[in-house]
């Protein structure tokens, strides 16, 4: 079978979206949705930066592409600064009858405890619509989902699961995500939206409850932590200028409790330079995501990150447009509603040897 998709959003994971829509058999790229109207027109393997066109130009009309009726949509437009907006897409798609993997609102991967109201709308758009909704990445998603719940299947006891991000930041050509999201590159006392209580729940608390719920077991509680440090010295990144003194490392946990101890753990060690607080985890290779389960045995699996142009920034990208775009064919055959990890087959790269 083949399925006719959309591509919404060209931004830095949407061009590694088209590209994997492209490269799969038994998916075709019907239709493609930009938001910049100096977009509009371009082809959409221009756009992608494939080389070569694709035949499908790109359109600002959602009417349009609610007609196309595709099987299923891939959208991977920015969340984090249009929340409201971004649920109020999803839920016009959905209405219409379109299937849709997306990459955000993240805390739609598995939404629970304060923020789980406000999945009502976009639960009620599918079920009217007649469509499935499935939001995840590699984090939120893969390297938090799957890759933890599937290394829990060899274990005899278990006492901690921590899944890790260990990553420099420093290619991460996304400056509205780094200084304003995160406070890179912000004075030691502001606090940006990021680290306002209750945020990074309502980014990752979806993450440490999931893996709670595929483990059987209720949390007590979810605990945020954060720490900075400062950059010794000025210097670029690709995103800016990062002075000496402002915010160069960030780390930061959510601890899930049952029993009163820390036994699901969401931990990002965040750096914009590898010098930045060696005395925090540091990655295997150039950048990882790391799975640690204490009890019986011990495991470590670290998943290193390298693309093509040899950044590991890259490789994230990829790895959350394929995470969507590969779970397409599962998402379609899903019952109506927003559907989860726990709720889906296996997803592999079916097709893709050789592509």
């Amino acid at each position: 079978m083949t399925y006719r998709v959309v591509a919404w959003s060209t931004g830095n994971v949407g061009k590694n979206a088209i590209a994997g829509i492209d490269a799969r058999p038994d998916l075709e790229l019907v239709g493609v949705w930009v938001s910049n109207p100096d977009k509009v027109g371009q082809d959409a393997g221009r756009l992608a930066n494939l080389g070569k066109d694709l035949g499908v130009l790109a359109t600002n009309d959602v009417d349009e592409i609610i007609a196309l009726k595709p099987d299923c949509v891939v959208n991977t437009a920015m969340a984090d600064d249009r929340l409201f907006e971004a649920m109020a897409d999803l839920e016009r798609l959905l209405r219409a009858g379109l299937n849709v993997v997306s990459s955000g609102p993240v805390f739609l991967q598995f939404p629970c405890g304060s923020v789980a109201d406000m999945a009502g709308g976009v639960k009620q758009a599918a079920v009217e619509g007649g469509a499935s909704l499935y939001v995840n990445g590699i984090d939120p998603g893969f390297a938090n989902d799957w890759l933890p719940l599937s290394l829990t299947s060899i274990s005899e006891r278990i006492d901690q699961v921590r899944c890790s991000e260990v990553l420099n930041y420093n290619t991460y050509d996304q400056g509205m995500i780094l200084f304003d999201v995160m406070g890179f590159g912000k004075p030691m006392d502001h606090v940006p939206m990021l680290l306002e209580p209750g945020v990074l729940t309502m980014a990752w608390g979806s993450v440490v409850h999931q893996i709670a719920a595929g483990l059987g077991v209720e949390l007590e509680d979810v605990e945020e932590f954060y720490e900075r440090v400062p950059a010794e010295k000025t210097f670029e990144i690709d995103s800016g200028t990062i002075e000496a003194g402002t915010v160069a490392g960030l780390h930061f946990e959510l601890r899930g409790k049952v029993g009163g101890k820390d036994v699901i753990v969401l931990e990002h060690v965040t750096r914009v330079h590898d010098d930045i607080a060696p005395e925090w985890p540091q990655p295997a290779g150039k950048g990882c995501y790391r799975v640690e389960i204490k009890g019986e045995p011990n495991y470590v699996v670290d998943v290193q990150l390298l693309g093509r142009d040899g950044d590991h920034n890259t490789a994230g990208l990829k790895a959350t447009a394929m995470r969507l775009v590969n779970a397409i064919p599962a998402v379609v055959d899903a019952k109506p509603g927003l559907v989860t990890a726990l709720d889906l087959p296996l997803v592999t790269g079916k097709g893709l040897i050789g592509a």
